[in-house]
């Protein structure tokens, strides 16, 4: 008799003739047909592997249900049914390969180098083929350069990286980047630059993290020049420095005494960064204290020229270099609430917006939003917005109703909403943004809200957004587009708004924001500073750079002001007059 292991059938309450057979015959005389071309036999990896008919302490209910046998028919012998996802990805997570990746993962998490290692030693023993992943996770470990491991981890991860490349493992981004940590770690970080280049070369696109490693390398080296190059190569790829690369930078400027790129890099760290950490507060003190300051700068220079500088700018800096001479005073100072500055008494500027540069943002800022929200809902709100806006100030109802409370207060939105209609020269009611659960249950059925909810749908002014919308989308597009104040206590800095940049949104932000603070006195409205929080440059020569000590609401912000020692009100030659004929956002 002819038997063969058919597909799996319904479970069955008693056990077919066949099993008893099957089970007490020996497997050399259990024969399958073989149908053109020859198909191998699968088992379910339940069954012991030295006898596909041994169950491995499965009752027969369950076993009988992986492996019914049936008398031979005239039909072709069929195969098992393709895996499933979910069981595919259990099957990858319980192989070799994948028991070692959760496991290295727990290492990398606590920073157990050691255990990492003796895994590694282990896979390799036994013959576990290892993938990119799990290099990433040993060369990561290696390069920290752990307290006491760091010669250990500096061998091996030598070690490691050339076994990779002998197993023709193709590397990635994060690999040539722990290579070249380690590279800095054995003080070669022209090793580090070429693992860059290398990663050009191969179709890589190198990320900020990247470069970290030549950059300070390179900086902690005083070899200027070829930090200089890594950073063109940055540039070059468009890969945009933040504070860290351009502090080492400038540091190693001003260590080397190369004033032109002192100037460059203060004039970075305004674009990049606008408000400084203390750590580069310190080394922009470093650099006005310096002899090397005060002996640099053009003592009779073209106004016009620096007015222009200014205007083509959009103001706040003039870009033309250094100008006087003779020792810098630094101190730590305030601004008052013009704008003034309370050591030098010099006002700082507002610098404008370019209007291109906001319809771009708000372009930017609708396609992301119906990528992330129901295309439908975001759409029927931007029709609604052009029948009823514009507004003068849209309010994040969710933030103001529970600020400084510990449930929804309908009033305290309602005391920012009559603030606002009061000092709008329209006195048209701000555009209020609650999410639809807001406005149907919880303290909106209460008589006293449903009257205020229902006097601001009658003024139109309030917007109710669909269930399961973000509503941060909806008032952050109604204020860009309405080009209008926009009253929240939401500091912006979650991944929602890291998706805008960090270009346009900050300085958009400074200029429109609005916050509140609650006390016993009442509520009071924050309205934005008449002058940019970012480093400036005066038609003077001095200079007034903002640190992140300090908020303007309850703690006054920290300023550096930085003037010659004898500054002169009205330095250079005259020149030719300079006329503005155009508003400064209206000329480039």
């Amino acid at each position: 008799m002819l038997l063969r292991l058919g597909s799996f059938s319904p479970p069955f309450t008693k056990p077919s003739p066949l099993f008893f057979f099957l089970t007490k015959t020996p497997s050399f005389f259990i024969h399958y047909t073989p149908i053109s071309p020859p198909k191998p036999l699968h088992f379910h990896h339940s069954l012991n592997p030295t006898s596909c008919f041994a169950p491995r302490k499965l009752p027969f209910t369950r076993f009988h249900q992986f492996c019914t046998c049936s008398a031979l028919s005239n039909k072709p012998f069929s195969q098992n049914p393709p895996l499933s996802n979910r069981n595919m990805k259990k099957a990858r997570r319980e192989s070799p390969q994948g028991v070692l990746l959760y496991k290295l993962g727990f290492c990398s998490k606590s920073k157990n180098l050691v255990e990492a290692l003796r895994l590694y030693d282990e896979a390799k023993m036994n013959g576990v083929v290892l993938g990119v992943d799990h290099y990433n996770v040993l060369l990561y470990l290696c390069s920290l350069g752990l307290e006491g491991f760091a010669e250990l981890g500096l061998e091996r991860g030598f070690e490691i990286y050339k076994g990779m490349r002998v197993e023709n493992v193709g590397p990635n981004e994060a690999t040539f980047t722990s290579v070249a940590r380690l590279a800095v770690m054995k003080e070669d970080p022209e090793m580090a630059f070429g693992l860059v280049k290398e990663m050009k070369s191969r179709g890589l696109l190198p990320k900020l993290r990247s470069y970290g490693p030549a950059l300070f390398g390179f900086c902690g080296k005083k070899m200027a020049d070829k930090a200089y190059e890594v950073y063109a190569h940055m540039v070059g790829l468009g890969v945009v420095a933040e504070e860290d690369e351009i502090r080492a930078l400038l540091k190693v400027s001003v260590e080397v005494r190369n004033v032109d790129k002192v100037y460059e890099m203060l004039h970075k760290l305004r674009v990049t960064t606008r408000q400084v950490t203390e750590e580069s507060a310190a080394v922009v003190e470093e650099w006005f204290g310096s002899m090397c300051a005060a002996e640099v700068g053009e003592e009779n220079w073209d106004v016009a020229k620096i007015k222009e500088g200014v205007v083509t700018g959009g103001g706040g800096w003039h870009g033309q270099g250094w100008l006087g001479k003779g020792e810098w005073k630094v101190v730590r100072t305030e601004m008052d609430e013009n704008g003034v500055c309370r050591c030098c008494r010099e006002k700082l500027v507002s610098i404008d917006i370019d209007p291109r540069e906001t319809a771009n943002f708000s372009t930017s800022l609708t396609k992301l939003a119906c990528e992330r929200e129901v295309k439908a809902g975001f759409l029927q709100f931007q029709e609604w917005l052009q029948r009823h806006g514009p507004f003068d100030a849209v309010v994040d109802g969710a933030n103001i109703g529970l600020s400084n409370q510990q449930s929804f207060n309908f009033s305290q939105v309602n005391n920012v909403v009559k603030q606002l209609r009061d000092i709008s020269p329209s006195k048209k009611s701000p555009l209020v943004i609650l999410h639809r659960s807001r406005v149907v249950g919880g303290p909106a059925l209460n008589p006293r809200n449903k009257k205020l909810l229902e006097d601001w749908k009658k003024s139109g002014a309030l917007y109710s957004t669909p269930p399961g919308s973000n509503d941060d989308w909806y008032w952050l597009y109604a204020a860009v587009s309405c080009r209008s104040l926009l009253v929240t206590n939401d500091e912006m800095r979650d991944h929602l708004f890291q998706l805008l940049g960090t270009s346009f949104f900050p300085r958009w932000k400074e200029k429109h924001q609005v916050r509140i603070t609650v006390s016993r006195e009442g509520l009071k409205l924050h309205m934005p500073p008449p002058y940019s929080i970012v480093i400036q440059e005066s038609e003077q020569g001095s200079w007034h750079v903002p640190t992140v000590t300090g908020d303007d609401l309850e703690v006054p912000r920290q300023w550096l002001c930085a003037t010659r020692s004898a500054m002169p009100l009205n330095s250079g030659k005259p020149g030719n007059k300079f006329k503005v004929t155009k508003p400064l956002s209206q000329l480039f």
